[in-house]
């Protein structure tokens, strides 16, 4: 049987308390959307970390995350796609790629490892 009071499934709690962190950032941080200005960051040694969403496409991934190594940048794959992303960025448009210069207030450099997981 199914209950009116159930709580419909939520997201994973630390995805939540990434999307906290990264609407942070937005307010108190500085930051680059979108695939050619993450690259041009990465490329200049300015980025702390790199958020990738879930259906960015297997060529743009690939090509971030190689400049993200040679870089020695962390990167973070987003569990949510890229309107998800956006959202969670508190834009009204979809955000594939981006990379944090200044995480600001936020502790989210600290708190994601390079593989996506978070601590």
């Amino acid at each position: 049987n199914y209950s009116l009071f159930e709580m419909p499934l939520r997201k994973k709690k630390s995805e939540e308390t990434i999307a906290n962190r990264l609407s942070l950032v937005m307010k108190s941080g500085k930051y680059v959307l979108g695939r050619k200005q993450t690259l041009k960051v990465l490329r200049m040694g300015k980025a702390k970390l790199v958020m990738i969403s879930s259906n960015t496409p297997p060529l743009i991934t690939n090509e971030v995350e190689y400049y993200a190594m040679l870089s020695k940048v962390g990167v973070h794959h987003y569990r949510g796609n890229n309107t998800e992303l956006g959202t969670a960025c508190g834009k009204y448009f979809r955000v594939g790629v981006l990379a944090i210069t200044d995480p600001g207030d936020s502790d989210i450099i600290k708190t994601t490892h390079g593989d996506g997981r978070p601590e």
